[in-house]
């Protein structure tokens, strides 16, 4: 294995070299961070689907993407490929005090408790500021939303019950439907981000992964409309062609035949 890992560095290292290629030497550290979000996806669709074969490709191109953009930052002399897997590991050693030290600690619950609480005191001077600083502004906009929720909660700024939740996303909705009937687009965007935290803030309480939870719903979405596509297409029309009703007929078969 070590062998391979060496064999793709040298690989990019060459791609990177005099005699490599014009778009990988043109490329720097903060150039190709678009295309690295987008292996990411790529992988957790792969891995949604469980597709093996899928996902050990997958995850080379995120590999490819760590080795490119530390030899990226070899040649800027910022910092070097051997910092970059020296520091994980160290990490790992430290916030898994229970395995390489003497901690005991014995259930899940136990070690995340620990791994945050080692987390927090290392961050702790970097982001004196806030709690909040460390979570990443280019995150998913849902993950971000978790992420943010998930950290008040951790000082005691939460809602006591699921029910206080449902209170507040129907306060939200309403909010939302009154700035609609006014037609103020600036009020519509603003309410409708305040449903839309509201929604994550309940996902949590059911215990939910809000992200999960939508792309499955954007699968069932695609899964339907194919099936609208495909039987309209039998009777040789189109979607343009077909009515709403008879759109939304197949809708509810498609619906009943999962």
């Amino acid at each position: 294995m070590s062998t391979e890992f060496e064999k793709l560095v040298n690989t990019v290292r060459k791609l990177r070299s005099e005699e490599g290629c014009p778009w990988d030497r043109e490329q720097h550290l903060f150039s190709v961070k678009n295309q690295f979000i987008e292996e990411a996806f790529e992988l957790l669709d792969a891995l949604d689907k469980e597709d093996i074969a899928n996902i050990r490709e997958e995850l080379g191109d995120v590999l490819f993407h760590t080795v490119f953009h530390s030899v990226m930052a070899e040649d800027e002399r910022r910092f070097s490929l051997d910092e970059v897997i020296s520091e994980v590991n160290a990490k790992l050693i430290r916030r898994h005090p229970h395995v390489f030290g003497t901690e005991n600690l014995t259930s899940s619950d136990e070690v995340l408790a620990n791994w945050d609480e080692i987390k927090k005191q290392e961050k702790k001077a970097k982001f004196a500021e806030s709690i909040l600083n460390d979570i990443p502004a280019a995150y998913p906009s849902v993950m971000r939303a978790l992420k943010i929720q998930e950290k008040v909660r951790k000082v005691g700024f939460d809602w006591e019950k699921p029910e206080d939740c449902f209170a507040k996303l129907t306060e939200e909705v309403q909010e939302f439907h009154e700035a609609f009937e006014s037609g103020d687009k600036d009020a519509m965007e603003h309410e409708l981000g305040d449903v839309l935290f509201a929604v994550i803030n309940m996902s949590r309480f059911c215990k939910v992964n809000p992200d999960e939870a939508l792309r499955k719903a954007n699968d069932r979405f695609v899964k339907r409309f194919k099936h609208i596509e495909r039987e309209l297409k039998a009777k040789g029309r189109s979607c343009e062609e077909a009515t709403l009703e008879e759109m939304e007929n197949l809708w509810i078969e498609a619906k009943n035949l999962e």
